[in-house]
């Protein structure tokens, strides 16, 4: 664990399956009088975030999200973040997955947040403005990660991007996959072989070419839906680990 790192609530680490278990069943309840003039849906959500013992704990560990937490059960899981790694957070703000990620692969890895929007900086690692579509993107990233044009530069690729919700799930389930797809666009061109990819999808719907090309790039596929994810939500997130390499390097076999 690098220097000033967070202990993930509960302890335990890789594969331990413990780091947030701790969470579950603690009574953080806490009462939200209604202000004149708040609209119904906004004291809600802020009677659900007082009483989200998620938010307390990232509160109290100076995470900038409770999302921090998905990402730590499915890397306790799975072991996504392995010390010295180098791994990409694609729509990185506000920083949650970011942090994880830096305490996770300690001083010998490499972290680039990457995100559109402007972000607070994160110690340990680099944040690099930019859409991750745009080839010159790609360039400064592959630059950050020490590598050279072609070659495998990264070890992990994280999204946890979602469009925002027009409340039509059909419509919001085709563009999270777009979403999902684009950045495995992204991950297949710059992972390295053995590499991992992460990305949010939503429950109830189907993405078979998603998942074809998932496992025709990766030794194993999983789906998951994290202790962290709260529970009436749709969200659940595509794992893939064991990258093969880049299909079309593949298809084209070797020379003459």
């Amino acid at each position: 664990m690098s220097k000033g790192a967070k202990r993930p609530p509960g302890g335990g680490g890789h594969g331990s399956g413990r780091g947030t278990g701790g969470l579950r069943g603690r009574n953080v309840k806490q009462k939200l009088r209604t202000a004149r003039g708040r609209k119904l849906s906004s004291t809600r959500w802020l009677r659900r975030q007082l009483s989200d013992p998620y938010v307390a704990e990232a509160g109290r560990l100076g995470y900038r999200s409770r999302a921090a937490f998905k990402l730590i059960q499915m890397d306790e899981r799975y072991g996504l973040l392995r010390p010295g790694a180098r791994v990409v957070d694609l729509g990185a703000a506000p920083g949650g997955w970011t942090q994880v990620a830096v305490e996770r692969v300690g001083e010998r890895g490499r972290v680039v947040g990457l995100d559109v929007s402007e972000m607070e900086p994160v110690a340990g690692a680099e944040i690099l403005r930019g859409d991750f579509l745009e080839e010159d993107c790609l360039e400064r990233l592959t630059v950050l990660l020490g590598g050279a044009p072609g070659e495998g530069v990264a070890d992990a690729v994280l999204s946890d991007m979602a469009a925002p919700a027009t409340g039509h799930r059909p419509t919001d389930h085709l563009r999270i996959v777009a979403l999902a797809e684009a950045a495995l666009d992204f991950a297949e061109a710059v992972l390295a072989p053995g590499g991992c990819f992460v990305a949010k999808v939503l429950q109830g719907g189907s993405e078979p070419e998603l998942l074809k090309r998932l496992r025709l790039s990766f030794r194993r596929v999983h789906h998951v839906k994290p202790l962290a994810s709260r529970a009436d939500s749709a969200e659940l997130y595509v794992v893939a680990t064991g990258f093969r390499g880049r299909p079309e390097a593949e298809a084209a076999g070797p020379e003459g």
